[in-house]
């Protein structure tokens, strides 16, 4: 008869004169996990509540960091750009104002130059005027009009602020008779007396636009050889100018014009101007 097998013994065999049971060699025992070894292991496992909060709270902090400078850099942009276009158009008016200057013509009907302390009324040649070919003479005003006025558009002009006024122009069509240039001459001061929208050209009308913002401004001529007062009779004399209209000398173009505007104190432009205009006919060493 056989006898049973044994199951076989796990482990190596018992070395040799050992007389008891072997159960294998001894097992160590694991040692004890330290507290970074179970937060590795925990974050291996995933994040905790209060992570993802502290996450959240960081990238809502940079987002409102970035949305601030973006904010600022859109506002630098658009003002920058205000400021480009103010000063385009202020450069565009004060180059309207020297060219309305430089054609000055003395018609002998009406004074070439008037200032009467508001309002500046000159007779100039047409622009599209070419050698034999004229279209006739233009009578154009300058003034300030108080307050912000509207355009044919309904908004007012950009650069003007609440309470300040406009630098504006108005221009009568091309004239060919006398009776035409003395209506149009009474037309500019009843222009300017009167609060009328300003923008538009019909062919063939009178027209005005409103050019830049202006707080105040002043005019001065220079004759003989200081600067002084339009209104005032001092320096006045057939040496000063160059024509003028019958019975005086009160319309003799001066040898020069200068005007101060005072801008009102905008985000973009500000403060006072000074442009003087030099008559295009005056000799050298003349006083």
């Amino acid at each position: 008869m056989v006898p049973p097998r044994s199951p076989a013994a796990r482990g190596p065999l018992p070395p040799e004169g050992v007389d008891f049971a072997w159960d294998g060699p001894a097992q160590n025992p694991a040692p004890p996990r330290s507290p970074a070894a179970r937060a590795s292991q925990m974050r291996a496992a995933g994040f905790t509540l209060i992570e993802l909060l502290v996450a959240i709270t960081i990238m809502s902090m940079l987002a409102l960091l970035s949305w601030r400078s973006l904010d600022g850099m859109t506002r630098t942009q658009a003002q920058t750009q205000q400021r480009g276009d103010d000063l385009l158009r202020f450069q565009a008016a004060l180059g309207q104002w020297t060219a309305d200057l430089d054609a000055i013509v003395d018609t002998r009907e009406v004074t070439p130059l008037a200032f009467d302390g508001r309002l500046v009324r000159l007779t100039r040649r047409d622009a599209a005027e070419a050698g034999l070919d004229s279209a006739g003479v233009r009578v154009v005003a300058w003034t300030r009009r108080a307050g912000v006025l509207p355009t044919d558009e309904g908004t007012s002009l950009p650069g003007a602020l609440e309470g300040s006024g406009q630098w504006v122009r108005w221009q009568s069509p091309p004239l060919l008779r006398r009776d035409e240039l003395a209506r149009a001459w009474q037309r500019a001061a009843d222009w300017s007396r009167e609060a009328q929208p300003i923008g538009g050209e019909a062919p063939g009308s009178d027209s005005a636009i409103a050019l830049i913002g202006l707080e105040n401004w002043q005019l001065f001529y220079h004759r003989g050889d200081t600067w002084g007062n339009p209104l005032s009779s001092v320096g006045t004399s057939a040496e000063g100018g160059t024509g003028g209209a019958p019975g005086g000398d009160e319309g003799a173009v001066p040898n020069g014009v200068r005007v101060v505007l005072s801008l009102p104190g905008g985000p973009t432009l500000g403060g006072d101007v000074v442009r003087d205009w030099v008559r295009p006919t005056l000799q050298a060493g003349r006083p």
